[in-house]
């Protein structure tokens, strides 16, 4: 299969750059852009406030309201302390399986994507294809969030979206949304055996985390018996927990990092809710009594909504109709969908591999899984195409 040649030749060149979130994408945004514009797709780089990143929204087809868009992240997780048997940065091929960071998460749905280009470019299509490559999804998909006000900007107004996703191919219709914080917490400094005349930060931060951990099991009777999810209630997660510079010296700093992905935006209200409360009416009273100056402030790293079920999904009935898949799920993981939905898409999540090997040492995409994202997009050409007259 010609297409599968090119695929792999292409996801070994995206491997090749170590697009991991706190580096550059700028080197693999100017190939994909230099090998769509080379098959005849308009292609826009739109760079980030620093210049140190960019998205890619490239179109083939007419300039017309409509379309699909094909949707990747280009940023990939660290490999440090991994336990790696094979060069992270280099494609190696071995019994099928193609391995390398960012393999199936997600550089091999782009790959495909950027092969069928010219497959899409020589129809005559009746809607665009868009393709958009964003950066920064692994820490808060921060690049899609910019697309979506670029799209709004420019009145740009795709129908559908196919989030390209390890996903084995599996049509999923709905997730969980992800929101991340780091709450940081000053008190003041003092000697460790007169505890009463300082505020210990740290001490604030552990009872802050219990108050978290009670929230999480009130979400657990809070799950609805319908949810289709896995765990079916919203959870919580305390990342971090840091603070303190030595064993006699009252802490006046510390931070917890911590995350929620909400089944609901009114999970999210109650716990945001609460926790507020929580700080108001109690830790900070407690805090100001002897240092008026302490705070209690919360970063919001990012929230990004998850992708809801809907009745009337166009995009699921599409991708049902290519793959021939009569079942849909969802899952617990994030991606970008939600924010493509927000802009009134219809959106499916759909892509090759296996969310099991994402961001693991050794990752791996399967030969078979990327043909049979070839196929698919192979069959959405087909039905984009104009009907010949007559035909």
């Amino acid at each position: 299969m010609e297409q599968l040649d090119t695929t792999r030749e292409i996801l070994g060149d995206l491997i090749a750059f170590p697009t991991i979130s706190h580096d550059s994408n700028l080197e693999m945004i100017s190939y994909l852009a230099a090998r769509l514009e080379a098959v005849g797709a308009r292609v826009d780089v739109l760079p980030d406030p620093s210049g140190t990143k960019a998205n890619l929204f490239a179109t083939i087809g007419p300039d017309a309201p409509g379309g699909i868009v094909l949707s990747g992240h280009s940023d990939v997780v660290p490999v440090e302390d991994q336990p790696w048997t094979v060069d992270p940065f280099s494609m190696t091929a071995r019994d099928g399986l193609l391995y390398g960071r960012g393999s199936c998460d997600m550089k091999g749905f782009i790959a495909a994507t950027v092969a069928m280009a010219g497959q899409f470019a020589g129809r005559d299509l009746r809607r665009p294809v868009h393709f958009a490559f964003t950066y920064d999804e692994e820490i808060g998909c921060f690049g899609a969030q910019a697309l979506a006000e670029t799209l709004d900007r420019t009145g740009i107004s795709p129908a559908m979206a196919i989030i390209g996703e390890p996903t084995e191919m599996r049509i999923i219709e709905g997730h969980k949304g992800c929101y991340e914080y780091s709450t940081h917490f000053k008190g003041t400094e003092g000697h460790g055996s007169q505890p009463e005349l300082g505020v210990n930060a740290v001490e604030y931060a552990v009872r802050y985390v219990a108050r978290l951990l009670e929230l999480k099991d009130d979400l657990r009777a809070r799950a609805t018996p319908q949810s289709r999810f896995s765990p079916p209630w919203t959870t919580v997660n305390v990342g971090a927990l840091t603070g303190g510079m030595a064993h006699n010296v009252i802490a006046s700093k510390a931070r917890v990092d911590w995350e929620m992905r909400p089944v609901s935006a009114e999970d999210a209200d109650y716990v945001k809710r609460h926790l507020r409360a929580y700080c108001e009416d109690h830790l900070l009273p407690a805090m100001q009594a002897v240092a008026p100056e302490a705070s209690i402030l919360t970063d919001v790293i990012g929230e990004v909504d998850g992708l809801q079920v809907v009745d009337d999904n166009a995009a699921r009935d599409l991708v049902a109709a290519l793959t021939g898949s009569n079942s849909t799920d969802v899952v617990s993981f994030g991606t970008e969908a939600g924010i493509f939905q927000e802009r009134g898409m219809n959106v499916v999540v759909c892509g090759p591999g296996s969310i099991a090997q994402a961001h693991q040492a050794d990752e791996f995409l399967s030969e078979a899984q990327l043909a049979e994202c070839l196929t698919m997009l192979g069959k959405l050409a087909k039905t984009l195409e104009t009907p010949r007259a007559g035909a």
